[in-house]
């Protein structure tokens, strides 16, 4: 961790030395709480509104109060880049219920969230990683139906994250009940001729704000994109396999479990949906989106 990032905690900018929590924060006790990852461009976070609204959802989901408006958050996270350098970085913002007087696990009406906020540098993929696409394993997917939450509770994931790590791999996709629903830290596509699919909003996959947009664009682009449940049978006949996510972007899966997707490489409909996902950043960026 370097030492010239600051972190704000309740209230507080502090370097990392003197940056904690209590021991009774129910966040450290039992997760309890719920994060954003949001990417941020030359100094401005990207889909700030589309975040927020995430938050809002998960807060609400949990029974957490939102201890900040929009503005609130806007001119924290302002900050938050500003005194960590600005230019291209990822904000990490997590609210927790709470400190709690003793450690139960019904939690009282009465306690006022905790807020830690931290803005490291944003670490895309190298252009050879992008170009020549990534591995992945797939796996059954063991967690708990409320992964629309964007719950602080990650230790399913982090246990996945390092089986394909292990594996030397980039993601784990998971498979419940036949089915795909995510990967660990990422939302799937699957490519079949021509046209991609990837499963719908529902409790058991993240809502990403990245997944979203590529919905949106992909008509724009001329590409056909189903929202659908697909069946784990596609990613082994898929002519292309996608992850997306906030500090990743848009990423090629071209090896799976060992085995080649597709040609081996890159598709040409993943070419083209990057293309048009970097297009309407650069758009953004020059105040027209």
């Amino acid at each position: 961790m370097s030492a010239e990032q600051t972190f704000y905690v309740n209230g507080e900018w502090l370097p990392p030395a003197r940056a904690s929590v209590p021991v009774l924060d129910r966040g450290f006790l039992f997760g309890d709480g719920v994060y954003e990852v949001i990417p941020v461009y030359q100094g401005r976070p990207f889909r700030f509104e589309q975040h927020l609204h995430r938050l809002q959802d998960s807060l609400d989901a949990t029974g957490i109060a939102n201890p900040h408006d929009p503005a609130g958050w806007a001119r924290l996270l302002d900050e938050a880049v500003q005194r960590n350098g600005g230019g291209d970085r990822s904000i990490y913002l997590q609210v927790t219920r709470g400190v709690a007087p003793r450690r139960k696990h019904p939690f009282p009406m009465d306690i006022t969230p905790t807020v830690v906020i931290m803005s490291p540098p944003l670490e895309l993929p190298a252009a050879d990683v992008r170009d020549s696409g990534v591995a992945a394993i797939t796996r059954p997917d063991p967690r708990w139906r409320h992964c629309n939450i964007k719950s602080t509770a990650l230790l399913a994931n982090v246990m996945l994250s390092q089986e394909a790590c292990a594996a030397e791999a980039a993601e784990a996709i998971l498979i419940r009940d036949g089915e795909l629903t995510e990967g660990a830290a990422s939302n799937v596509f699957v490519v079949h001729d021509g046209v991609v699919a990837t499963p719908p909003h529902g409790h058991c996959l993240l809502p990403g704000v990245t997944r979203d947009l590529i919905v949106e664009l992909a008509p724009q682009a001329g590409i056909t994109l189903e929202e659908r449940s697909v069946a784990e049978k596609e990613l082994a006949t898929a002519d292309e396999i996608w992850i997306s996510s906030s500090t990743r972007e848009l990423l090629a899966v071209t090896r799976r479990d060992g085995e080649t997707v597709g040609n081996g490489r890159v598709g040409d409909v993943w070419r083209t949906m990057y293309d048009a996902f970097q297009a309407r950043k650069q758009e953004w960026l020059r105040g027209a989106a």
